[in-house]
């Protein structure tokens, strides 16, 4: 036996669900338990990484701006420095991919 805590809200929805589907609350949340997907909580280390895109993405926005005004030309360099960090921090998401499924 297992106790849940709801709020009202949460046990009225529970109830009404269950009533719905025909079956008690128990083989409800049973039946909700089984048929659920739980995903795994992302890793520090991917959060960094996502950050880091996250940050490098305002930074291609503003390359962007920049190549609308002075020309394509004058900021060639700082794109493919910045395109090549971006595909490194991919890289790194993938090998961090590939490590938490063992």
């Amino acid at each position: 036996m297992v106790s849940v805590k709801m709020n009202t809200g949460e046990y009225f929805s529970l109830k009404s669900k269950a009533r719905k589907a025909g079956v008690s609350r128990s083989e409800y949340l049973r039946g909700c338990i089984a048929g659920s997907i739980i995903k795994e909580r992302l890793t520090p280390e991917l959060n960094k990484y996502i950050r880091q895109l996250s940050s490098m993405g305002n930074n291609l926005n503003q390359i962007a701006k920049k190549a609308n005004i002075e020309g394509y030309s004058h900021i060639r360099s700082e794109y493919l420095d910045l395109a090549e960090r971006i595909d490194n921090v991919i890289d790194l998401i993938e090998d961090d991919g590939k490590d938490s499924k063992g």
